[in-house]
């Protein structure tokens, strides 16, 4: 394979479980460990497995009720901070070996990588790279990893995503002629980078269910179903992706929203979530004041238990980030859309529109000096929370029945942070 560009994608293999079988001394493919939170029990979904269960037929993101009574397994309580550790150390290592510039993390256990500029300098080839960083990996923090080689960054990510897991030497390697060769009629479709199920079955609606059938249906058919990003759909077929890391980092987003979602641990009734929405909004107020940031968009997402989910936006008539002026939008949001007598397990809410501060419009009947007073608040809280915890100031609202913002505070990502057994 002669080409101008190559990539490597690492992946770390079922990082989670691994990273607490490298704190235990324990071989991951020989030990049975889940990572999940035990105590909220059988129900309770497990964020990693190691490879030895997946080789009992047990699937990743499973829930703990699905795993055989006659198998026997670790639970580990999910500790998020020590995943970064590992991530962050990760990453050290591949600083020493090429330039921030090169690198794009893709996510807390994926991380791209333009190798071009380095196969001269070290006088190798990207396959024996990848293979040097994988020893490299596994040599300083006992994490065995896989990697895609590529000449763009699709084929690098599709090679880790479909070829890497059926080679003994976990790499796999893809340039656009073995691509089409090789990938064209491989199914389901859905293995293919950026395809998700909901794609898949638009798709579907041409009689698409490979990658080989996209190249026969007209352009202008998937222009009109999937807007701009039938771009994507008809390159990634063809093999090809024009964006490089390059691109990725010059990148500067046109606008910006914030967001804020959670699942909640049980089944709540209208009356609790009320208070989380409370909660929420005022964690989405001081995200706003905190990066000097307005809004007159935002939306509500009520998801329950066996029902699909309601909510909606609304424009506000004035530019604000203040939480008293966001809370009752939201609650009369909360109030006209919600289902009083379904349970809830899911909520989320966000503000779009987000434009600078400096260009906040208030009504006749607001105050400006009531806003200010009311913001300087609440960045004195964001730098006593920064200093000391978040959990250092609460409000009343997050000791009353159902709050959840507490716990959400000892969490990252949703999950547990640390557990006692972190220093």
């Amino acid at each position: 394979m002669n080409n101008d560009k190559w990539y490597i994608i690492i992946d770390l293999k079922t990082f989670y479980a691994s990273v607490e079988c490298a704190e235990r001394g324990l071989d991951p493919f020989k030990t049975n460990l889940v990572v999940a939170d035990a105590s909220r029990g059988k129900g309770a979904i497990c964020l990693a497995i190691t490879p030895a269960l997946k080789a009992l037929g047990i699937h990743n993101r499973c829930r703990l009720f699905e795993i055989p009574d006659n198998v026997k397994y670790i639970a580990a309580m999910p500790r998020m901070m020590k995943y970064m550790e590992y991530s962050a150390k990760i990453y050290e290592i591949y600083l020493c070996y090429f330039s921030e510039e090169d690198i794009h993390p893709y996510s807390i256990d994926e991380m791209f990588i333009d190798v071009t500029d380095y196969l001269k300098l070290y006088n190798t080839t990207a396959e024996k790279l990848a293979k040097a960083l994988m020893r490299k990996i596994y040599n300083n923090l006992h994490i065995t990893a896989t990697a895609g080689v590529g000449t763009n960054l699709f084929l690098a990510k599709i090679a880790l995503d479909i070829y890497s897991k059926h080679k003994k030497d976990n790499i796999g390697i893809l340039d656009e002629k073995t691509y089409k060769e090789e990938l064209l009629d491989h199914k389901p479709i859905t293995d293919f980078w950026m395809i998700s199920n909901g794609t898949a079955k638009r798709l579907a609606k041409y009689h698409v269910s490979c990658m080989r059938d996209i190249l026969y249906v007209p352009e202008d058919l998937l222009y009109k179903e999937f807007g701009v990003n039938a771009e994507i759909i008809i390159d990634h077929a063809k093999g090809i992706e024009p964006v490089t890391i390059k691109d990725i980092k010059s990148y500067k987003r046109q606008s910006m929203s914030l967001s804020q979602s959670q699942l909640l641990h049980c089944g709540y009734d209208y009356t609790k979530t009320r208070v989380v929405l409370s909660e929420m909004v005022e964690t989405l107020s001081l995200q706003l004041i905190k990066k000097h940031l307005v809004t007159n968009m935002i939306s509500l997402y009520i998801g329950y238990r066996d029902y699909e989910g309601t909510g909606g936006s609304k424009t506000l008539s004035i530019l604000t980030n203040v939480y008293t002026k966001l809370l009752p939008y939201f609650q009369e949001m909360y109030d006209k859309t919600t289902i009083r007598d379904l349970e809830i397990i899911r909520i989320g809410i966000s503000c779009g529109n987000v434009y600078p501060e400096k260009e906040e419009h208030l009504d006749l009947f607001t105050s400006y000096d009531e806003v200010e007073k009311e913001r300087n608040l609440s960045r004195t809280i964001n730098d006593l929370k920064e200093k000391y915890g978040k959990n250092s100031i609460l409000k009343a609202m997050d000791l009353c029945d159902g709050a959840t913002q507490r716990q959400r505070n000892c969490l990252i990502g949703g999950h547990n942070a640390k557990t006692e057994d972190d220093d």
